[in-house]
């Protein structure tokens, strides 16, 4: 490709809701013919992009970047895109939200599920934070990986075997790598001190994946933690290998990618100090995530791209808030700082 004719442009992002979304739009448009370079920036909802587009205008290039990345719900264009906020959706989401709280509490009193504990987080927990993170944009990296793997090799006949072998590969890696972070957290002796912060720190987390689902404060998106982007990009990379195995190997690596609900339980993990403590925490988690994936890989379905997704993105929301507070209240009574508030 020569120097003189290469070009950059600034085009600007719509749907871009955390880091993982960095690392799906780089990915993929790097994939494109003529494109040497793509930096997108959460902070401007912009990518950069350069290469050669030959006589092609801006918006045409806009266009064509356009349909390689709609299909996870972004849109390129040379203007800027007006956040809409959406207040009116809240007035749906406010009072599923407050449904999803009775529920929790009724079946907390009957004794039938134990999702809180005043010291800990339950795998029943785990699990449905699974679910909630298995529809939000946090897991847009890994729905795209196995919509891009379920595409591939459906084309060569063989749609079940990589789709068994990938939930297979995450399903069993989490619990064995959960459960080492498990026990690296037996190995530093964590006091009180230490289970608080971390505790605490989970708490946080969540209560900002929760304000970013929202998607009505634009500036806390840059808060929303996530792995170091070198790791994301090698797991990224497995999925490129040639291999009937590879399927079983993204699944291993999806527990690596960019997803602050995963990094959350990660964390939590690492508060058990116990190698099933925290496999199981992450087995939970991971079987939460199980029945929606499994849904994106046999039948390309996507909540982003339904009419409904705001409706469904602020009530999930509210949820994690939800979940959020109750886990960083709880935290605060377990060393005494206040007393019991929730007495489930």
């Amino acid at each position: 490709m020569s120097d003189q004719v290469q070009k950059t442009y600034t085009l600007y992002v719509k749907g871009m809701h955390c880091k993982a979304c960095i690392l799906m739009i780089e990915s993929e448009l790097m994939d494109v013919e003529g494109v040497s370079r793509a930096t997108p920036s959460l902070t401007t909802h912009t990518v950069e992009v350069s290469g050669d587009f030959g006589w092609r205008t801006s918006e045409e290039v806009a266009r064509e970047l356009s349909h390689v990345i709609e299909r996870h719900g972004y849109t390129l264009s040379v203007e800027k895109f007006e956040h809409e906020k959406n207040w009116s959706e809240f007035t749906v989401a406010i009072p599923i939200a407050i449904g999803f709280a009775v529920l929790f509490v009724l079946l907390q009193k009957l004794g039938i599920v134990n999702l809180i504990n005043t010291s800990n987080v339950s795998y029943g927990t785990a699990f449905m934070i699974g679910v909630i993170a298995s529809l939000s944009t946090c897991m847009a990296v890994v729905g795209g990986l196995v919509l891009s793997m379920s595409a591939t090799f459906a084309r060569e006949g063989d749609k079940v075997r990589p789709q068994i072998l990938f939930h297979a590969g995450r399903i069993v890696s989490f619990f064995i790598l959960g459960g080492i972070i498990g026990a690296l957290g037996s190995a530093f002796t964590l006091g009180p001190t230490g289970t608080f912060v971390l505790g605490f720190l989970v708490g946080v987390v969540m209560l900002i994946l929760g304000i970013n689902l929202l998607d009505v404060f634009p500036w806390a998106k840059r808060f929303q933690p996530s792995m170091p982007k070198f790791l994301g990009k090698h797991a990224l990379g497995v999925s490129e290998l040639n291999h009937w195995l590879t399927p079983l190997l993204v699944g291993v690596a999806t527990f690596f990618l960019p997803c602050g609900f995963t990094q959350a339980m990660q964390l939590y993990s690492l508060t058990t100090g116990s190698f099933l403590a925290g496999g199981l925490t992450m087995l939970s988690f991971a079987l939460g995530t199980l029945p929606v994936l499994a849904l994106i890989g046999f039948s390309s379905f996507s909540i982003k791209n339904s009419s409904k997704a705001g409706i469904f993105f602020k009530s999930a929301g509210l949820i994690v808030i939800l979940f959020a507070l109750f886990n960083i209240t709880n935290s605060l009574v377990v060393i005494g700082v206040i007393q019991p508030v929730f007495n489930f």
